[in-house]
């Protein structure tokens, strides 16, 4: 989870990778639209392997028996947030170059560019608008938290379903980051349209 010391870590590695130029800020936007299309895209392929998962007669009249596709919805859906989270970075001019570990700059760079400089929490606090003013700030700062922590736990999830448990992930957990995914992509994405 991110408690006061994970943020602070990223906030120390964030200074590095723009020393080392991993990232760069104030670059031209220029793959916005690319990373929010594969974002849906891959938002599109966790909805279509659970749908054939979990729904015998669509399998079957595609000619696919007992077919379980549950680490691709898994898989899918973290890329989703993954693309997505790269779309809005990119919609702020902010470049990622790494061949190591862009999942975890991403990641980082989402956390200190837009959770703790309280650019989402704003945004999901409009969202709240009729809500009262007091309660509308508590519910935008809990759901920012929130949007991060889903982000941080089905990456880490993607890695272990992915090299660790093969086919042995069950329903309820491709439904949990088939779920999560979607509303990451759609509340990312308002944000995109709304900048």
């Amino acid at each position: 989870m991110l408690d006061d010391k994970k943020l602070k870590e990223v906030e120390n590695r964030i200074k590095i990778y723009i020393a080392d130029g991993i990232i760069k800020t104030k670059e031209a936007v220029e793959f916005t639209d690319f990373f929010l299309k594969h974002s849906t895209n891959f938002l599109n392929s966790a909805k279509a392997e659970y749908l054939l998962s979990t729904n015998k007669d669509a399998s079957q009249k595609l000619g696919f028996l007992n077919y379980d596709g549950f680490i691709v919805v898994v898989n899918s859906g973290y890329y989703s947030m993954f693309h997505m989270a790269r779309a809005l970075l990119e919609s702020k001019g902010i470049k990622i170059k790494t061949e190591h570990s862009v999942h975890s700059v991403t990641f980082d760079a989402l956390v200190y560019f837009f959770y703790l400089n309280k650019k989402i929490e704003k945004k999901l606090i409009e969202s709240f608008a009729e809500s009262l003013e007091e309660s509308a700030e508590i519910q935008g700062q809990q759901r920012a938290a929130e949007m991060m922590n889903d982000f941080l736990f089905e990456k880490r999830k993607r890695s272990t379903f992915t090299y660790s448990m093969g086919s042995e992930i069950v329903e309820a957990k491709a439904k949990t980051s088939l779920n999560r995914a979607i509303k990451f992509h759609e509340e990312l994405k308002s944000f995109l349209i709304n900048k």
